[in-house]
């Protein structure tokens, strides 16, 4: 039942009945200023704030601009990111806490301001935000959290068991004044405004290398030469020796919009036990409100079973909770998390301190791809930054906590590739259901497989060409996902997300 009321294809609200500007192929070697290495919005932000500088500016994105996971968020700008700051006070202690709450506010009044000082028409609004509780345990985990708040002077901020939800809930943790808004509807005035004032985009230009004397080279053989190169890609594309692969875990999240019937509740509302569901309303063009519910979470590449159950259980409490009878859009992220939680944005490597990174934003990218442009553009202008030490990627002396998570983070990587290479494959070509993919065996060989609605078969070699992990077949997207460092591809083997760049490599 639940599957007859599921879109069929995947679309972002968001990406939905917006017409983005198109920008060509770079097709040449240039030479820039600032190179900014992909076009979600920290990079459209940092290009955004550059380009008041007098500076030469180029900003390459791989695919299409805010097709990466801007234009998949839940666009919540709020200094409320689940549970975390009883954990940084844990982790680091509560001057640092402070200093992340604070980055967090900067960003977004930041948003606030710039939506106002170019009259951006992006649905922006003032709401709550909440965290809540079902479970004993989560009261505990809630009232922590308000205890961290009080000591961190967050706030206005309240404890009670009332919210705007169709049910109750045991407690609630509410911080007043926060923002919601049409992520992709800001990101476009932002570019239009950097096009305006200079700066040069283009797409499907996915870098590949970075040389000597700061010169990125692309998969199609291009070089840009930059004073500075911003890595805003989401998953850096170059490693240059950080490890970032080793520090950040990937993990995919799902989401499904339907029209609220109703009144829809006002607020942006998660709670803090598994699974996690992550709710709030948006205005539809149409002048609908819509509700927005996600969840269902898992690492990139190592979900068990059908990744369509995902979207099917979200749909099943949509109609528990909200009487939903349908659903109008389904669509799902990629975020990067840390060991310690906090972010890394800054210089790359120490040895290379023209080379700037931002990621592992854990889901809260609205706010923290801003902290990350100011930071990134603060060094390339020659200013301080007083979050810029906290958030470094350089920072040092992991916690014994984070350094017992690296190793088994590592230790689950090498378990998923040598059960890739070691797992028995009974599944034949012709077993293969029309519209799904899997691993199967082609004359006593493990072969990817993808047949779709036709009929037509896509095989590929099921190996990333990362770091030679077996890939996983993602039926919720159809797309191949690798369970070691989350690099993706469609169901032709072309890449959709990093740190791999090469394709799959076609058997047919």
């Amino acid at each position: 039942m639940t599957e007859k009321i599921l879109p069929g294809n995947l679309e972002s609200y968001w990406l939905a009945n917006n017409e983005l500007p198109l920008f060509p192929k770079l097709n040449e070697n240039i030479e820039v200023d600032v190179l900014v290495v992909g076009a979600g919005l920290t990079g459209i932000t940092a290009a955004y704030l550059l380009s008041k500088s007098g500076k030469s500016v180029a900003v390459i994105e791989g695919s299409k601009i805010l097709h990466g996971t801007t234009g998949f968020t839940t666009a919540k700008v709020t200094t409320q990111h689940g549970h975390v700051y009883q954990q940084l006070i844990n982790t680091f202690n509560e001057e640092k806490a402070k200093l992340y709450y604070e980055a967090q506010v900067d960003a977004l009044n930041f948003v606030e301001r710039t939506v106002s000082d170019l009259d951006i028409k992006c649905d922006f609004e003032k709401v709550p935000a909440y965290i809540y509780a079902d479970t004993e345990d989560g009261v505990d985990t809630v009232t922590k959290e308000m205890d961290a708040y009080q000591k961190l002077g967050i706030g206005p901020a309240t404890l009670t068991e009332q919210t705007e939800l169709p049910y109750q809930v045991k407690k609630a943790l509410r911080l007043d004044n926060q923002g919601q808004f049409h992520p992709v509807k800001y990101a476009k005035a932002l570019v239009d405004h950097s096009v305006q004032n200079g700066v040069h985009f283009f797409e499907e230009t996915r870098a590949k290398d970075l040389l000597s004397d700061n010169i990125v080279k692309t998969v199609d053989g291009h070089k840009i030469k930059a004073k500075k190169i911003l890595v805003c890609s989401h998953y850096p594309f170059n490693d240059e020796n950080g490890l970032y692969f080793t520090r950040l875990e990937p993990h995919r999240s799902y989401v499904i919009a339907a029209p609220a019937e109703k009144s829809s509740p006002k607020g942006m509302y998660i709670n803090v036990e598994q699974p996690t569901r992550s709710i709030r309303s948006a205005l539809g063009s149409d002048g609908k409100r819509y509700i927005l519910l996600g969840g269902e979470g898992h690492v990139t590449g190592r979900q068990e079973g059908d990744t369509t159950a995902k979207y099917e259980t979200l749909a099943a409490y949509g109609r528990e909770k909200f009487n939903f009878q349908w659903y109008n859009y389904r669509w799902s992220a990629q975020d990067l998390e840390t060991l310690d939680k906090v972010p890394y944005i800054g210089v790359m490597t120490s040895d290379k301190p023209d080379v700037l990174v931002a990621t592992g934003y854990r889901k809260w990218g609205m706010t923290n791809s801003v902290v990350a442009a100011q930071i990134m553009v603060d060094n390339v202008l020659g200013k301080e930054n007083r979050f810029a030490e906290f958030f470094a990627p350089t920072r040092s002396k992991m916690k014994k906590e984070d350094i017992t998570k690296f190793t088994k983070a590592n230790a689950s990587v090498a378990k998923e590739f040598v059960k890739g290479k070691t797992e028995k494959v009974d599944l034949q070509l012709e077993d293969l259901k029309v519209g799904t993919g899997d691993i199967v065996k082609v004359e006593g060989k493990k072969v990817g497989a993808y047949k779709d609605e036709n009929g037509k078969v896509y095989l590929v070699k099921p190996v990333c060409t990362h770091m030679g992990c077996d890939v996983a077949f993602n039926n919720a997207e159809s797309s191949w996902d690798c369970p070691c460092h989350g690099s993706r591809f469609n169901y032709k083997g072309e890449v959709l997300e990093g740190p791999a760049f090469e394709p799959l490599k076609r058997l047919n």
